[in-house]
């Protein structure tokens, strides 16, 4: 007997608005189709992600907290992304619709699940593009500090007016860039990633000849197998949070999957995309984290890469030692292509979500305006700049603590959507999971495996949340209870209320009439 899945059909776009598509209710959004083949969906996946940003600013981090098992906790935290990537693929081929995770979830938990799981990535990639904007700003006044060699330009960034203007500017120039459509950002991509993925390769190669030529033997050290065992980290507690860091280091390859109606090859592009981003930023990472630990450890002090006067900038400690004067300052201009790369590149998932909830009516209808030449949502990017924008303005000058806090929130809504989103993988094929070997793995354990790991990470963030001395330090609570989850909920919670706005406004979408929760329908046939 064979079996015939029938599988949701896309509907086309009648008068600027998406019409019905098959009885599943999956429609077009009147994106422009073939914009973007395998290797530009794997650089904008890479480029979200912004692996040189990212080293820079947990590297010393995740020493601090797992010494020299650095490298295991970064092949541990690749784990469940790699799991969840399984889940993305699967579901993609079926349904290779923008809205991603939103869309997934609501045809395999219904509307009010589906929403909160869009909101999540809404609220998570708002407040990750003012964070990559205010790292851009810094970095793009450190550099003209270091080029011109005058400290007093660099400590420009220091004054808010000229820091707030400065990172109104990067953002305008982000979203025009993501406003003009899928070829003008893959061009720009390809040049910052190849930029980024090159000066990550000189460090690499520098640091491994160096490797033991400072001198102080409790500082350099020799590789050992020994530190891909992530079961040597010396707590439960260190292993967790060094994991929350390494898993917010993978966030955004799932990019690769936002951009399947403008990529070539819709159904299975994105899944292969993502999985070669994922290889990519695991291997960078992995030579990174080695290198630099062999070239100064993981210790506290001096180079040290766990020293916290230098944590939180690895790459501006390291510059001048391991790369000289000369070439140093190239990691910096590799931090600001980084950090401005992702900053273009995370208006992508954010106004394509938009651009689906508005399709489906779960958003007002404005937001599914699609630009007649550029073929983008126009709408949706222009209001994730704006929110982006006032966003990181209001919190620079109400507290930056807070500012600070809000980022430290990121990671209970990257597990939440993350995790949401392979239950959903599992859910919707459960009729296919005894069909073969491959659809019980691909379509089952693995996206189960990887949603439950992220789960378990989101319950132990919320509970370590709970303690006012997490997060930037500050000790800030409300009632006894610390900011960052009063922060992390609060957003949450924010989200159930506008999806109660949105119930009232449009019941058609919250009574499941207008995209449809069901599984695929297997025929047998004799």
């Amino acid at each position: 007997m064979t079996q015939v899945e029938v599988r949701p059909l896309a509907g086309d776009t009648v008068r600027g608005v998406p019409a019905q598509g098959g009885t599943d209710g999956v429609r077009g959004k009147g994106l422009g189709g073939n914009s973007v083949g395998l290797l530009g969906s794997a650089v904008i996946g890479i480029s979200t992600v912004a692996p040189v940003y990212c080293l820079t600013s947990t590297l010393g981090s995740t020493a601090g907290e797992v010494g020299l098992q650095m490298p295991a906790v970064f092949l541990a935290g690749f784990l469940p992304m790699l799991l969840v990537a399984f889940a993305y693929r699967e579901l993609n081929k079926v349904m290779p619709d923008c809205g991603t995770s939103f869309t997934w979830t609501v045809k395999a938990f219904g509307p009010k699940l589906g929403w909160m799981c869009g909101w999540g990535l809404v609220i998570a990639t708002i407040i990750v593009l003012s964070n990559l904007a205010g790292v851009a700003t810094s970095y793009f006044w450190l550099l003209a500090g270091e080029i011109t060699g005058n400290p007093a330009v660099a400590a420009l960034d220091d004054d808010k007016a000229v820091h707030i203007v400065t990172c109104l500017a990067l953002i305008a120039a982000a979203t025009a860039i993501s406003y003009r459509g899928m070829t003008a950002t893959k061009g720009v991509q390809y040049a910052l990633v190849g930029l980024q993925l090159l000066v990550l390769a000189v460090f690499v190669g520098m640091a491994l000849s160096k490797a033991g030529s400072f001198g102080a033997p409790e500082t350099s050290v020799d590789f050992s197998w020994s530190w891909m065992n992530p079961f040597a980290v010396q707590s439960f507690a260190a292993f967790t949070a060094g994991l929350s860091l390494s898993i917010f280091m993978y966030w955004g390859w799932d990019t690769c999957l936002t951009t399947n109606e403008e990529t070539i090859g819709s159904a299975k592009t994105p899944g292969r995309a993502a999985l070669i981003a994922m290889g990519v930023l695991v291997g960078s990472y992995l030579a990174t984290g080695i290198a630099a630990q062999m070239v100064v450890g993981s210790g506290g002090q001096g180079l040290g890469l766990a020293n916290p006067e230098t944590s939180d900038n690895v790459f501006a400690a390291l510059a001048g030692p391991v790369m000289g004067p000369a070439l140093g300052i190239l990691l910096f201009v590799a931090v600001l292509a980084s950090a401005a790369a992702s900053l273009q590149t995370t208006f992508i998932p954010v106004a394509r979500t938009v651009l689906a909830m508005s399709a489906y009516e779960a958003l007002p209808a404005s937001y599914a305006r699609v630009h007649p030449r550029f073929k983008t949502p126009g709408r949706a990017t222009i209001v994730a700049g704006v929110a982006t924008g006032a966003f990181y303005t209001v919190m620079t000058l109400v507290s930056e603590h807070v500012l600070v806090d809000t980022i430290y929130a990121l990671g209970l809504m990257i597990c939440f959507y993350y995790a949401l989103t392979a239950f959903a993988c599992v859910r919707y094929f459960r009729r296919e999971l005894t069909s073969s070997l491959r659809d019980l793995v691909f379509k089952g354990l693995f996206p189960l495996l990887g949603g439950l790991l992220l789960s378990a990470v989101f319950g132990k963030t919320l509970y370590d949340m709970w303690d006012p001395a997490y997060g930037s330090g500050s000790g800030s609570a409300v009632l006894g209870v610390g900011s960052v989850f009063v922060i992390g909920v609060g957003l949450l919670l924010l989200g159930v209320v506008i999806m109660l706005v949105m119930r009232a406004k449009s019941p058609a979408f919250f009574r499941g009439e207008v995209l449809t929760k069901e599984t695929p329908s297997l025929v047998v046939e004799d």
